[in-house]
């Protein structure tokens, strides 16, 4: 059985507060989880879970270490959760379920009394990471969500220009089931290859979330294929300022361009897990980059250091 939570934080007073929610059918501490919905992706189903269980719209960041038990019966389970944070301009300071039957109280306490508070064991595992991340100063991140078109028309079945192909049926699943994943981190802004198939990939989250799309030829086929530096510096300008969370829609060819930006602003255990061969991503594929910090092992070297990729994950819109 999968399930998919999140540890939400904030500063509160200087200090690093977690929330946590009371389960009366159980009388435990936990965090806010559930089961996954046919068809629903992990994060998705993450954010849902926050939102019934405590009223609060989440806001992934990276991802932290998975809880694996025991059910009664033998059935095992395996939750995965995020860091994550309260969606801006919304006020979050007291949290409310609505679901009271399942969780009767959502509260804000000090990360360190969390510990403590926490019923099942296995679930300090993700608090003490989270803790480990705040002490190191990389908490706070930030995504890159970089995605390729949905499946589109065969260039052998189509009459019209390169640029005009169009998606397909199952094109347009892609892309209408990325826009909870997309949502899921926040997206707040969308750059795209202006061509059909990658304005159409974008189209549905665009609307839904009321986020205008800016296109740019540099990240068409012919503009890689022309100009790879120019491709690759729309990569380094949206790594290298904290900025919102960012969409960026291309094509295969295109690719190797965009990771290899990304592979040179990450650690070796990080840029181990990018994609490294053709196609890199699937139709409909995102990869999601969190951006942060890098950690500062020695203090006596201060140095001003560029952002860099913590941590990927990989989803793919339902087909």
């Amino acid at each position: 059985m999968h399930a998919a939570g999140a540890l939400l934080w904030r500063l509160a007073g200087g200090h690093l507060e977690v929330l946590l929610v009371h389960r009366p059918g159980y009388d435990d501490w936990s965090w806010p989880k559930g089961k996954l919905h046919k068809h629903e992706t992990l994060p998705a189903a993450a954010v849902r879970e926050v939102r019934e269980e405590t009223g609060v719209e989440a806001v992934l960041g990276r991802p932290l270490p998975t809880v694996r038990y025991v059910l009664g019966g033998g059935t095992p389970k395996v939750c995965w959760y995020w860091a994550a944070t309260p969606a801006a301009g919304i006020d979050h300071s007291t949290a409310v379920p609505t679901t009271p039957e399942e969780v009767d109280e959502a509260r804000w306490v000090e990360a360190v009394q969390a510990l403590e508070m926490l019923t099942r064991r296995a679930d300090r595992a993700p608090l003490m990471a989270l803790l480990e991340l705040h002490a190191d100063g990389t908490l706070a991140t930030w995504p890159v969500l970089l995605v390729r078109h949905g499946r589109a028309r065969r260039r052998s079945a189509w009459q019209g220009g390169e640029d005009t192909r169009p998606l397909t049926a199952t094109g347009q699943n892609q892309a209408r089931s990325l826009v909870p994943i997309l949502s899921a981190y926040g997206a707040a802004r969308i750059l795209t290859s202006p061509w059909a198939r990658c304005a159409l990939t974008v189209t549905p989250y665009s609307e839904a979330a009321g986020v205008p799309v800016a296109v740019l030829e540099e990240l068409t086929e012919d503009g890689a294929r022309h100009a790879p530096d120019r491709a690759r510096a729309v990569l380094e300008s949206v790594l290298s300022l904290r900025q919102p969370a960012t969409v960026v829609c291309t094509h295969r060819p295109v690719l190797p361009v965009a990771l290899a930006a990304l592979a040179a602003r990450a650690p070796d255990p990080v840029a181990a897990r990018l994609p490294a061969a053709d196609p890199y991503l699937r139709t409909g594929e995102v990869l999601i980059a969190h951006i942060g910090r890098p950690v500062r092992r020695n203090p006596a070297k201060p140095g001003r250091k560029k952002p860099a990729v913590v941590a990927a994950e990989l989803y793919r819109g339902r087909s």
